[in-house]
């Protein structure tokens, strides 16, 4: 069962910020950190099921990582806040996670380096060059049961809220609601990819681990910068 606590936000909210700023970022990041460790057990549990069980202690491991180095990145543009994440969760996740994780913070990076601020589109568009790195990297297409099928989701309904004209926040919950939906959806599909896909047909009936974990950050992204103040 996922866990989830009211998250901390970087300042005031003022109701009407249409923008995420570089605290915001730095915000979601610790606030990462706090979700992945309250449901490790919850990640333990799911990849026992279908790997090999190491994937709540390995993204906990690496994002107190990330926590630790946040300090020394803080006066640093968005992108390369995102960059110096990557570079920590490449080093510090274990098994598949780390190049996973890695590349998606590292690809958001590079789409938005210096800049100290992101709206709807630049997020948009960092979170759609991650995602791509991420398939890249693990030659994921969508019905594999990873966090491909969490993340594309998440993606489609940013720019659908876009096109719609809807404002950054309700574009973020939207984000995360399709993110849930796709990490759900992962129960009844066999595996194709990772570990996972050496069980063949008996991976079908569990949730995957990979896209629960990808649910949970982007539902911290909503989470954290609603609370500071980005309702419109």
């Amino acid at each position: 069962m996922l866990r989830f606590t009211r998250l901390g936000c970087a300042g005031e909210s003022n109701g009407s910020q249409m923008t995420v700023s570089r605290d915001d970022g730095l915000q979601w990041l610790r606030n990462c950190a706090a979700v992945i460790a309250k449901n490790r057990l919850y990640l333990i549990e799911l990849d026992a099921a279908i790997g090999d069980a190491d994937h709540g202690a390995n993204m906990d491991r690496g994002f107190q990582a990330v926590l630790k180095k946040l300090p020394d990145i803080a006066d640093k543009d968005i992108g390369s806040i995102f960059k110096a994440a990557g570079m920590v969760l490449v080093s510090t996740v274990g098994g598949a996670g780390g190049p996973l994780y890695g590349t998606f913070f590292l690809q958001a990076g590079a789409l938005t380096a210096g800049k100290p601020e992101l709206d709807l589109s630049s997020w948009t568009a960092a979170l759609e060059a991650a995602i791509n790195g991420v398939m890249m990297r693990g030659k994921a297409e969508p019905g594999d049961k990873t966090m491909v099928d969490a993340l594309l989701p998440a993606l489609d309904a940013l720019k659908q809220s876009a096109s719609l004209g809807e404002g950054f926040g309700v574009a973020l919950r939207a984000s995360a609601e399709a993110a849930r939906q796709g990490m759900l959806a992962t129960i009844p599909l066999v595996a194709r990819k990772g570990r996972a896909s050496y069980l063949g047909e008996r991976s079908a009936g569990h949730q995957d681990p990979g896209a629960t974990s990808s649910y949970l950050l982007l539902k911290a992204a909503a989470d954290t910068w609603e609370l500071n103040g980005l309702t419109a």
